[in-house]
């Protein structure tokens, strides 16, 4: 990487806030294939205000969480809060603080037909595979986690027509190889 943060050489981890902190680990080991690398108990500073100071949430908040792999690149850290002013709607993709996590597999269509499978998933229509643009062939289609959480499968294939006019190359995660999701 040129200029930005001085030693900043990729993302260690993406990190989302659950209802339920059990109920979210079970889904990513179960379901989607992740491992449990830890989880902490209790976060939380009862004499201070470090909760606010360092995590920007009230002082008064506690915190659980859980730190999983995610196939060969990808950490995902989970966190259980309880906070006075919590707010406990989950945010759509189109509000500020939106998001959702994208997981490539290899077959889109097999993928959602196992996630229709599984319990309070909801997957959302059917794949569709993007036809024109920069990133012609790419299949995907998003689903809902059991507590509301967007998801998506996607598979986006090498020699997209992005990749004709930069030398940027998006990470292409290979075939699953062992524990967890490649």
């Amino acid at each position: 990487m040129s200029g930005g943060i001085p030693g900043a050489c990729g993302v260690h981890h993406v990190a989302y806030t659950v209802p339920d902190l059990e109920q979210a680990v079970e889904f990513f080991t179960e379901v989607v294939g992740a491992e449990l690398a830890y989880t902490l108990d209790s976060v939380r500073d009862d004499e201070g205000d470090w909760m606010t100071r360092k995590l920007d949430v009230d002082a008064a908040a506690t915190a659980r969480v859980a730190m999983l792999r995610l196939g060969p690149v990808t950490n995902l850290e989970l966190f259980e809060y309880t906070a006075p002013d919590q707010r406990r709607q989950v945010p759509r993709n189109s509000d500020w603080g939106g998001h959702h996590l994208a997981i490539h597999v290899a077959d889109v269509d097999a993928a959602a037909a196992y996630l229709r499978a599984q319990p309070g998933v909801h997957v959302l229509g059917d794949p569709e595979t993007i036809t024109d643009g920069p990133i012609t062939g790419d299949r995907w289609v998003y689903f809902v986690t059991p507590w509301g959480m967007q998801m998506e499968l996607i598979n986006l294939p090498t020699g997209a027509p992005y990749e004709q006019r930069t030398d940027v190359r998006l990470y292409q995660p290979g075939e699953r190889s062992g524990g967890g999701v490649s």
